[in-house]
């Protein structure tokens, strides 16, 4: 992996890391993300879930 490369990939890294963690403040504001996607998930299944027989 040239060097030029490596540098790229930590900066990219980096960026993308501070950008994911700017949205929660706290690791209570993280598992309230976290949370609110496992909802949207149930939910959405709930609703393709057939009915009945």
């Amino acid at each position: 992996m040239s060097r030029l490369f490596a540098i790229a990939l930590t900066a990219l890294t980096l960026v993308g890391s501070a950008s994911l963690l700017s949205a929660c403040n706290t690791v209570a504001g993280a598992g309230q993300d976290v949370s609110a996607t496992g909802h949207a998930v149930t939910n959405g299944a709930e609703k393709l879930k057939p009915t009945g027989p």
